[in-house]
């Protein structure tokens, strides 16, 4: 079965009320794509990755794999997109606050993107998630430039940044993964893009079955 955005943030909003917290859903969705990137590579212990987040909630999930990928011996950098102060969310704030404490994840903020060394052999792209409208604003538009340019394995979470999951449109500027990772179930919008998202692959995060109750 296939949903669309909505009715995925009244499935988080039915199991959250039910005690299955938003941190919970994040730390699973998190941990699920840390675990399929260690099945991948044979030793990711050997990968550089590089993490992208941006302030919200697919920003926080980014934030967990890159802590797990810390745990799995990897070479982790992560760029949050913007001021630490601005991030919006409970949950994505508390998973900085981890990472600003972990000498294992070299972390960087940006207001602007310059060339720094981003030499990677794994990309995740934790940008924006579904919530996107209108023109892609700056840094975020340098950012999906520099995914897309970079020769490395890109991963998104959820959804590849610049791609509604409703309709499968694009805005002017996505990035191009090699896997989608997206949760729960299938996006309405998404199959019929594998353009854009890759291979695409659902994982369980741990939602209760009864918070779908009144909305599929």
């Amino acid at each position: 079965m296939e949903i669309t955005v909505k009715q995925m943030m009244q499935i988080e909003e039915n199991g959250h009320r039910m005690g299955f917290l938003r941190k919970f859903m994040m730390e699973n969705a998190g941990a699920s794509a840390a675990k399929y990137l260690q099945n991948r590579f044979n030793d990711i212990s050997s990968k550089k990755i590089l993490v992208l987040a941006g302030l919200g909630n697919n920003g926080g999930d980014a934030l967990v794999i890159a802590r797990h990928l810390a745990g799995y011996g990897s070479k982790v950098k992560v760029i949050l997109l913007g001021n630490p102060e601005k991030i919006k969310t409970d949950e994505c704030r508390t998973n900085w606050k981890i990472l600003e404490k972990m000498s294992s994840v070299d972390l960087l903020i940006a207001s602007a993107l310059n060339e720094l060394n981003l030499k990677s052999d794994i990309i995740i792209d934790g940008l924006l998630g579904t919530g996107i409208s209108g023109k892609i604003r700056e840094p975020y538009a340098s950012a999906i430039d520099m995914i897309n340019k970079l020769n490395a394995f890109k991963l998104a979470v959820d959804v590849p940044s610049g791609l509604d999951p409703d309709t499968g449109n694009t805005s002017e500027k996505y990035v191009a993964a090699d896997v989608t990772i997206t949760f729960h179930k299938m996006k309405i919008g998404m199959p019929n893009r594998k353009d854009v998202c890759g291979d695409i692959i659902v994982e369980n995060i741990g939602i209760p079955p009864e918070a779908e109750a009144g909305v599929l």
